[in-house]
């Protein structure tokens, strides 16, 4: 049939029949090859996308670590949680675990309380688990079913309130006499002790202060807008003898600006800048062997000076501002209003 009917009239017969020019079924087949080559590539995307974990290895949950750390604002706890899931990465490396899950998070919180710990120290590493699976399960290494678990792990009721200890006025007295020396570092320890007796302020508070902040309102010495726990500011009113003490160091050492308190060396060389509050713990717990007060912290000098404003008729709403409390509950407790051990 293709003899009789000629090669013309055969192009225009294919043509006719559905047939496409050799052009255009290359073109076809291209496109179908890559159509195929899209499909086969979604299917191995699909394949290889990251699917969430049960089991969680070392740099896992050092990548949860590091976005937990990353989120929180106050270096204080950036400090405690750092050191709580660094506690549970020890313990959860220490030998082959099933999975990140609810049991393995119970065995946890057991474990802590076989070793004894308080209420609230276990409470605040389960805080810091429970954010450690969140941002895990965020990052698409934990699988949410399991983070979800994990944060459903209760945590240990507080039984009754720890004991706190407070000085007297006598024993305020004689921790200050404990560092009434004449040199440079015994000027320095004297006004920092002040410092937390007559005004309450904390570690941190006090190693932060910089002479800027000491200024003057309505004709009495304060320190203005101190900037304290999670962000809350306040201005605490400065005792004249407190005032008295500071000036005696800052006339010592020379230091008209930035941080008050700096670190000192063995020549007597006074650093340009501050230290870290670890330095006020070594202070207060040298000044408090030698002179005989045993058990003495930088916070119990605060709940001192709570306590004896409450004995000094002050009211309880503005020992609450003084301290920066934002509940009155924990003003209360700082008082220790509800057991008198000295009338008992």
């Amino acid at each position: 049939m293709s003899g009789f009917l000629g090669r013309g009239n055969h192009e225009k017969h294919c043509q006719s029949d559905g047939a496409l020019p050799r052009q255009t079924r290359q073109r076809a087949l291209d496109a179908s090859g890559g159509f195929a080559a899209s499909c086969r590539l979604q299917e191995w995307l699909k394949k290889s996308k990251l699917t969430p974990k049960t089991i969680l290895k070392l740099p896992d949950l050092e990548q949860s670590k590091s976005a937990v750390l990353n989120r929180l604002t106050s270096r204080s706890s950036q400090r405690s949680y750092d050191h709580a899931i660094r506690e549970f990465i020890d313990w959860y490396c220490s030998e082959p675990r099933l999975a990140f899950n609810n049991t393995v998070v119970t065995r946890y919180r057991i474990s802590l309380e076989q070793a004894k710990y308080a209420s609230s120290t276990i409470n605040l590493r389960l805080a810091a688990i429970r954010r450690l699976a969140y941002e895990a399960a965020d990052c698409g290494l934990l699988s949410p079913d399991l983070a979800a678990g994990i944060r459903r792990v209760k945590g240990v009721k507080k039984h009754g309130v720890r004991i706190a200890n407070w000085l007297t006025a006598d024993q305020g007295k004689r921790l200050l006499t404990a560092f009434g020396g004449e040199d440079l570092r015994s000027k320095r320890d004297y006004a920092m002790i002040a410092v937390l007796l007559g005004c309450g302020l904390r570690r941190a508070e006090v190693a932060g202060l910089t002479v800027e902040d000491l200024q003057q309102r309505e004709e009495h010495w304060v320190i203005a807008d101190l900037i304290g726990k999670g962000g809350h500011v306040r201005t605490v009113p400065v005792p004249t003898w407190v005032k008295l003490a500071v000036d005696n160091w800052l006339t010592a050492s020379g230091v008209s600006t930035g941080p008050v308190f700096r670190a000192i060396n063995k020549g007597r060389w006074i650093a340009t800048s501050g230290f870290s509050p670890k330095v006020i713990w070594g202070v207060v717990k040298a000044g408090s062997a030698k002179c005989g007060l045993d058990c003495v912290a930088p916070h119990d000098l605060r709940r001192t000076c709570a306590r004896l404003c409450h004995e000094a008729g002050g009211e309880l709403e503005q020992i609450q501002f003084l301290l920066g409390h934002v509940s009155v509950q924990t003003t209360e407790r700082y008082l220790g209003c509800k057991q008198r051990l000295r009338n008992a």
